[in-house]
């Protein structure tokens, strides 16, 4: 069963078998100041402890179609150090990226043919970086991104979805799970 504690507690959480089911709250997103102009700490994530050296695996059935719907993982030290990586439809197709926040955020994406099939991202903490992969069904891992994360200190991580322009996005999280960070950056 997939545990932990709210940011920002959704509308609606369902349980079907161990999938849980999260609607999004019109509005609700990550996001703080570049190019938009402003900050939001609204989306809905389901967080646990995460260790210095750990990394957590989230997946969800990647089943989008409308704006800036999207879903992932989020690891979390507070307001303004975060990452969020995982699919979100925009420009009317899927894409794939993470948002980079340390005080300002940054935004990398890809679009992937990945549209309704289980999609799912691991965040490896280790040192002072995060290692973000992901991948669809039982695919080969893709290296997303490599990003800097204070070194040792409390950090939480989780599924988390968000839904910044419409009501109605109901996410399907099959599966999260923490274990030992990734052995290296490259095979």
């Amino acid at each position: 069963m997939i545990t932990g504690e709210w940011h920002n507690p959704p509308p609606a959480v369902a349980h079907d078998g161990a999938d849980l089911l999260v609607t999004a709250a019109k509005g609700s997103d990550f996001w703080r100041t570049t190019a938009y102009g402003y900050d939001r700490d609204g989306g809905h994530a389901l967080l646990s402890p995460l260790g210095a050296e750990a990394a957590v695996e989230v997946s969800f059935v990647a089943d989008f179609d409308h704006q800036f719907d999207q879903a992932g993982v989020l690891l979390r030290l507070d307001e303004t150090t975060w990452i969020k990586a995982g699919a979100e439809y925009c420009d009317g197709e899927l894409q794939l990226g993470a948002v980079v926040t340390r005080g300002v955020s940054d935004w990398s994406s890809a679009p992937v043919p990945w549209a309704g099939r289980e999609v799912t991202l691991r965040a490896s903490r280790s040192g002072d970086a995060v290692t973000i992969r992901a991948r669809a069904g039982e695919e080969s891992w893709r290296l997303i991104r490599l990003a800097p994360f204070p070194a040792g200190v409390p950090a939480s991580a989780g599924p988390y979805c968000a839904s910044p322009e419409r009501e109605g996005l109901t996410v399907r999280f099959t599966r999260v799970s923490v274990g030992p960070p990734d052995e290296a950056l490259h095979g």
